[in-house]
């Protein structure tokens, strides 16, 4: 299925995370909540866990929003292991897509952060919403900016902005 020829005939957003703890669970269920308000319409959003996500799974969407905890200063090992899979069968292909990020961590974000950028700058995505970093505790300010993130990139994937 080529992109943007999902089954009800619009875009397809795809969401892939690793959500391993209730926070990341809670905060994954946030992003969902936005890419599927109900005043989007033409996208079906795909939610995979890293590591069940394929490389046909990437180059039949036409966006993606990636969610991960911070683990040791890095990303997820299965978000990594998902960008391994897929980097280069995906390469030239996804060009210029557009994507979201975000990324919980107990008290620092920045390296996980900075290590999901430069795999998406090689991949050459273009990025959609500002990135979400939480750290520590969620609360309502933080589950607003993943529904936001979520909506965003969703009517971007959709042609709305």
């Amino acid at each position: 299925m080529a992109p943007g020829s999902s089954e009800q005939g619009g875009k397809t957003l795809l969401v892939v995370h690793h959500t391993s703890s209730p926070a990341t669970r809670e905060l994954l269920e946030s992003v969902l909540a936005g890419a599927r308000d109900p005043e989007i319409s033409g996208v079906t959003v795909r939610s995979v866990p890293a590591l069940h996500a394929t490389a046909v799974d990437v180059l039949d969407a036409d966006g993606y929003v990636f969610g991960t905890s911070a683990n040791f200063g890095y990303m997820s090992g299965a978000l990594k292991h998902f960008f391994d899979t897929v980097y280069y069968p995906c390469l030239d292909a996804v060009a210029g897509r557009p994507y979201g990020l975000w990324v919980h961590g107990n008290n620092d974000t920045a390296g996980a952060v900075t290590s999901v950028r430069k795999i998406v700058t090689g991949m050459e995505l273009a990025q959609a919403a500002e990135i979400v970093e939480i750290t520590g505790p969620l609360d309502a300010s933080v589950r607003e900016r993943c529904y936001e993130l979520g909506a965003t990139v969703a009517v971007t994937v959709s042609g709305g902005l």
